[in-house]
């Protein structure tokens, strides 16, 4: 009820319920609520105004206000102009008010002469002073950069001019409850007029804002309902660059009547975290790198998403002349620019682009949280069926905590329904900072830390199953698995080797990333994560081609000390083909239907622990290098490079880089370094150089030997021990390679620069398979480890060696591949699979496998062509990557190809009939030699000695037999197919070969003895009938036999004199007595290289490289003496004598050997090499002799002889006196008269005890040497 006294005209109460105030016009709300909706928590219970009175006078009181208004304003005409054209702040302690203001003195003055009178006419007495003002936010601490950079924003609102022509009276209404506090909404209950006084009432107060719908909340991770809306505040137009005008105008498509005229064949987009600056004032010292970096090669886009972005930056970036020019197009204009409003958060998503878009803005939970979906409605299929490309630009919640990840499953969750909802059909591109965290070192360390909880784990799991189920492929997955990331190519392996799963593919590296390390500081936020994506879904329109990184540009700010990075983030952008029209490629739908599907196979519970595979080989010793390792390679392959590029690359490129398993990995303790040269010289020109260089080192203190000179396959070949390490060296003559490298890897196969011989071809083959391994597998950690354990488990299980046929470390790396990349593509999970699910996989993926009509190749790789047709001699087709050869089984046989297929079905049946307290280290316990010395009948022994004085001519005699035994198994199988032969990958050696030393026969020679085993059984189990099995032994016989003397023949690499092979068949009896076990010696043949060696190899290994031709060791000692004999004009055989070399004083002579002495003696013309005998241990019978003329190489297998096992050579004695230099045989051809030459096998007992008819002119035992005159002792 009124007040008496007011009803008379006296003063009028004041109350908050009501307000007296000017309004804007309603075409200036928008930006003005843009702002204030996310900082005034007045928000929709104001509108935007500038209270004259308030508090205002009872709400039942407010006819008789508005009639004394009225009265007063009647007396005198009113003009009052308002332009809030400026920003300050009331500064109270935690809640200080940032508002828009009148600048202008005399304006405010009439607005507050105004005030005055109405305060008079209520009753009220003028005010002392009068602040006009329109609130746009608060704040709680004034003296902060957040305080500090929201008053600037504010007062970067475009001005906002008008007339005032009314007074507006609001009216306070209760409403209902909100999350249990009460809330209010001030509405319009009338205007008085300032021309004439007059009162507008409205029939019931009118509300501003609709606050029927339920307001943003926090929505828990168990709700399901929460989809994303398009917030029709923040949605507005875009803005393009109006040349003429030099500014940026508001814009719709609707507008723009000249759309494309013609499709792109290609849309790139780019999404790039700029990295918003904190500080106040804001500094400017970043924006130049950050624009270069968007301008760059690796970035320039159709597309530009970029996150983070601030006034200031946006500002900067509009007004580059480039930017607008490359961008005409934005979702927001020049925050600078008059006539341009503010952006709406701190950090804010912005979109520029090529092509004209319409955009809007869907909200998230939070406030400051949504997403910019553009609309490019010209970028579609052909015809009125199409549908205009979408383009979301997000930022997600970021931090590792439960909250946090809970925050970003709602996130993704309303984004997705949206456009589920909205855009079921569109093409859709996906791109932003989604700050999902994939370490899983951080992953864990957080878990350890209870950061996170076991739950959250999972739920971070499932965020890529999320976008995948939603249709939407990561384009960093999918154009790594296909072409390889092209963006930041670095062969620095120590770094590469220390990252964990999810880190690879990285766009937050702290690592690399000083600006990101000084963000997050240790801990286990400073692991790299590839958090900024772009997901595609191609509708029949879009297709990746290809991702790449940027943002690696630096510079050194004014400010800083030294240069950096623009961003803490790298940028990604991804290209994509589009497909207007519908295209059927058959041969693309001919390569589909050869690709093997891959399921994915969940780890029994007891083998599914994510580091259970890593403790397992972590326990085996060897397998994963630690640290100390890892250094110890480093430091010999830097120690290489500064060796070999200080001798070359003074005036060429010459490029040193590792291949093989160091550079892809997935090395072990015990492997070998493979090093690959590539330089403009010729072979013979670098290997020259190399080798002085080489020797140079090591003579100033370097650790550096050079082993041995081998021509392997790919040509010449130095093996090195470089830092301890056994270190393969080759080269090849690629000038052009060189000098492009490393980007040159990345050009197709169908680039001219790869126009080169199939030699040289071959040559980089390990290269570019190795290097697009590295580039294209998902996830290269897990992949490694993977690697490692598949590669225990075949050496173990006896099918790893390439050379016997079985898997090399290539054959396992293409099927671990392609497993791993058809299981991101085809089983909605690009985000992390364990490696336990990898590896089980992989197991029962091969066990099931069709080896004899599948290939195993990568379809990603080969997704256009497969320019390889199987022949019926390729039992094994698992293909590589690039030319000459793709088969890279060419060594398998059916035998082999049948033991692998055998071993894959073992191993998946491990798998599935797991007990609960299954292990992986008891999946590897079983062990294969074992199994296989018990699990055959019959077997084939190959008996191999070599006694030779040549250590590298012993290590290529044990080589190239090895890589000759798959003859033997193919032709058993061809000659008895149904007898299943399977050769273990190894040697043995019995319990008394390897106890028993062997008789020495000087310092540098050592006898080295082995066995190679073959299991013989049916290929069926149809019984076979006593005389079908004499026939098939007959037929393995007869193979073996056949082989063996191929061998033999072969003069090249099978010294008569130093080497021995037999063959046998023996049952698993006989095998047992003989107590054979795995030879885990390096057949002792190792030794090192001495100059001049095989110097007589250089100039053919240069001509065979120049003609292509394939080799596979070094030539030996023979064919040097051939073409030293050739180019010197003399024969064969013709021994040169020095005897009368003077010895240096008190140095002794060399003692000659027995070979030496022979050779001497059967080809020196000056000899009669029917007057000499030789002496010789027989095992069983002791001392025994034999004519020299009847030691040949034609003796049978029980006849042999080893040279070591000689103790003298005799010379029949002569009637005539000795010769004048006191040495046999020199210038001597007289023979005792009546000397038959002996025709006897065996020199008779009687005979042998005639010592006064033979003189000793060799013998071992005293050093007595009267042939080259190199003993310590002289007969008189």
């Amino acid at each position: 009820m009124a007040n008496p006294s007011e009803q008379s005209g006296d003063k009028l109460s004041l109350v908050y319920d009501t307000a007296l105030c000017i309004i804007p016009p309603s075409q200036s709300w928008p930006f003005i609520d843009r702002l204030r909706s996310l900082y005034d928590k007045t928000y929709e219970k104001w509108p935007p105004h500038v209270n004259l009175v308030y508090p205002f006078v009872r709400p039942e009181m407010l006819p008789t206000a508005a009639d004394r208004i009225q009265a007063a304003l009647s007396q005198q005409e009113w003009d009052v102009p308002v332009e809030l054209d400026s920003a300050d702040a009331f500064l109270r302690k935690n809640d200080n008010t940032i508002f828009r203001h009148d600048g202008d003195a005399s304006r405010t003055s009439t607005l507050g002469k105004l005030r005055n009178e109405i305060l008079r006419s209520i009753g009220h007495a003028a005010g002392a002073s009068f602040r006009m003002h329109m609130t746009i936010a608060q704040s709680e601490d004034a003296n902060s950069t957040a305080h500090q950079s929201l008053v600037a924003k504010v007062g970067l609102l475009p001005t906002v001019g008008w007339k005032v022509d009314e007074l507006h009276i609001l009216v306070r209404e209760r409403l209902q409850q909100v999350d249990g506090r009460p809330t209010s909404q001030m509405k319009l209950w009338g205007t008085v007029s300032l021309s004439d006084g007059s009162l507008s009432q409205l029939a019931e107060p009118k509300p501003f804002y609709d606050v029927s719908k339920t307001p943003n909340k926090s929505v828990d991770e168990e709700t399901e309902t929460e989809t994303g809306e398009r917030d029709q505040l923040r949605t507005n137009k875009g803005y393009y660059y109006n040349e003429e005008f030099d500014s940026w105008e508001p814009y719709t498509t609707s507008q723009i009547d000249e759309l494309q005229e013609q499709m792109p064949e290609m849309l790139t987009v780019s999404s790039y975290n700029v990295l918003a600056g904190f500080d106040w004032p804001p500094s400017e010292a970043r924006h130049p790198l950050l624009i270069k970096n968007i301008l760059s090669k690796d970035a320039t886009a159709d597309v530009l998403v970029l996150q983070e972005v601030t006034d200031v930056f946006l500002s900067a970036l509009l007004t580059d002349d480039l930017i607008r020019e490359r961008y005409p197009y934005a979702s927001h204009g020049p925050p600078s620019q008059p006539d341009v409003e503010p952006l709406p958060s701190m950090l804010n998503v912005i979109i520029l682009s090529q092509f004209p878009f319409d955009w809007e803005f869907v909200s998230f939970h939070r406030k400051h949280k949504g997403s910019v979906v553009a609309k490019f409605r010209d970028i579609k299929r052909s015809g009125s069926g199409g549908l205009p490309t979408i383009v979301a630009g997000v930022h997600l919640s970021h931090g590792l905590t439960d909250g946090a990840v809970a925050a970003k499953k709602i996130e993704i969750q309303m984004l997705l329904r949206y456009l589920s909802q909205t855009y079921p059909q569109n093409p859709l591109i996906l791109a932003g900072d989604t700050n999902i965290t994939t370490s899983s070192c951080s992953i864990n360390a957080a878990l350890q830390k209870k950061s996170i909880s076991a739950a959250t784990v999972n739920l971070l799991a499932s965020f890529d199953t999320a976008f995948s189920e939603a249709g939407l492929s990561d384009a960093w997955t999918v154009s790594r698995s296909e072409m390889g990331d092209v963006s930041y190519i670095d062969y620095d392996q120590d770094e590469s080797q220390n990252l964990f799963e999810g880190e690879q593919g990285a766009t937050y590296d702290p690592l690399r990333n000083e600006v990101a390390a000084e963000m997050v500081g240790s801990g286990f936020n400073n692991r790299p994560q590839r958090i900024d994506r772009i997901f595609v879904r191609g509708g029949k329109l879009l297709e990746i081609a290809r991702f790449n990184k940027f943002g690696f540009l630096r510079e050194k700010p004014s400010s800083a000390a030294k240069t950096c990075f623009g961003s803490d983030h790298w940028g990604v952008r991804c290209v994509l083909k589009l497909h207007p029209d519908d295209m059927v490629d058959s041969s693309q739908q001919h390569l589909k239907a050869l690709v093997v599907p891959v399921h994915q196979k969940k780890a029994p519970s007891s083998l599914s622990h994510p580091d259970s595979v890593k403790e397992c080989l972590a326990n085996l010793g060897g397998v994963l290098p630690d640290d100390a390792e890892s250094t110890k390679r480093k430091t010999a392959l830097e120690m290489l490079k500064k060796v070999l590029i200080d001798s070359a690359s003074e005036h060429a490129t010459v490029i040193v880089v590792p291949v093989g398993s160091y550079a892809l990995g997935v090395w072990t303790s015990s492997s070998d370094m493979d090093i690959l040269c590539i330089g403009p010289f010729s072979s013979t020109t670098f290997f020259a150089l190399a080798t002085q260089r080489l020797k140079k080192a090591s003579s100033h203190g370097e650790d550096i030997r050079i082993l041995r000179r081998v021509k392997a396959n790919t040509g010449l070949m130095l093996e090195l021990q470089v830092n301890g390490i056994k270190t393969d060296l080759q080269y090849c003559p690629a000038g052009a390679i060189a000098q492009g490298f490393p980007q040159v890897l990345t050009l197709p196969a169908s680039d001219p620069v790869w126009s080169l011989a199939p030699q040289t071809l071959s040559k980089l083959k390990a290269l570019r398979d190795v290097d697009y391994l590295h580039r294209s597998i998902p996830d290269l950690p897990s992949f490694r480890l993977a690697h490692r354990f598949i590669k225990t488990w075949a050496k173990s299980r006896g099918i790893y060696t390439a050379r016997f046929g079985f898997l090399g470390g290539i054959h396992i790396s293409i099927l671990l591949a392609r497993v791993h990349k058809l299981l991101v593509r085809d089983n909605n999970n690009p985000g992390m699979i364990s490696v336990p699910d990898l590896l089980t996989t992989f197991f029962h993926h091969y066990a099931d496998f069709d080896w004899e009509k599948h290939l195993v190749f990568d379809p990603f790789f080969h997704k256009r062509s497969l320019n390889y047709t199987r022949t019926p001699r390729e039992p094994l087709a698992i293909l590589g990557y690039f030319p000459p050869s793709l088969n890279t089984a060419h060594a398998a046989s059916v035998p082999s190809t049948r033991t692998i297929a055998a071993e894959f079905q073992r191993a998946s049946a491990a798998l599935l009939s797991s007990p609960d307290n299954m292990s992986w280290s008891s999946f590897l316990a079983s062990s294969g030699a074992a199994d296989f010395l018990t699990t055959y009948k019959s077997y084939i022994k190959l008996d191999v000695q070599y006694w030779g004085f040549s250590p590298t001519r012993g290590a290529q005699f044990i080589g190239w037999l090895e890589s000759r035994l798959v003859m033997l198994l193919v032709d058993m199988n061809r000659r008895a197919p149904s007898i299943y032969a399977r050769i273990w990958p190894g040697r043995f050696i019995t319990t008394t070969t390897a106890d028993t030393p062997g008789d020495e026969e000087e310092t540098t020679r050592d006898e080295y003895q082995t066995i190679y085993l073959i299991g013989l059984d049916r290929n069926n189990d149809r019984t076979t009938s006593k005389e079908e099995m004499q026939l098939l032994l007959g037929q393995i016989q007869t193979s073996l036999s056949r082989f063996t003397d191929q061998i033999r023949k072969d003069g090249k690499y099978f010294d008569e004199r130093a080497c021995w092979l037999a063959g046998s068949v023996i049952n698993r009896s006989e095998l047992a007595a003989l107590d054979v076990h795995v030879d885990d010696d390096d057949f002792g043949l190792a030794g090192e290289y001495t100059p001049g060696e095989e110097e007589d190899d250089e100039s053919d290994d240069e001509s065979q490289e120049e003609e292509g031709l394939d080799s596979e060791s070094s030539h030996d000692d023979d064919s040097s003496s051939k073409k030293a004999a050739k180019r010197t004009g003399k024969k064969k055989g013709t021994a040169q004598v020095n005897t009368s070399q003077p010895q240096e004083e008190g140095k002794k002579p060399k003692f000659r050997t027995a070979l030496d002495v022979m050779n001497r003696i059967r080809w020196d013309p000056g000899i009669d090499s029917s007057d000499y005998i030789i002496g010789y241990e027989d095992r069983f019978l002791g001392a025994r002799e034999r004519p020299l003329d009847n030691w040949n190489s034609e003796l049978t297998d029980e006849e042999f002889i080893p040279l070591h096992r000689i103790l003298y050579f005799k010379r029949r004695r002569r009637t005539a006196p000795p010769p004048r230099q006191g040495l046999v045989g020199e210038g001597d051809a007289d023979r005792e008269a009546g000397d038959d030459g002996g025709g006897m096998d065996l020199i008779p007992k009687k005979e042998r005890n005639k010592d006064k008819d033979w003189d000793i002119v060799w013998e071992r035992r005293t050093r007595t040497d009267l042939i080259f005159g190199s003993g310590t002792a002289l007969l008189s």
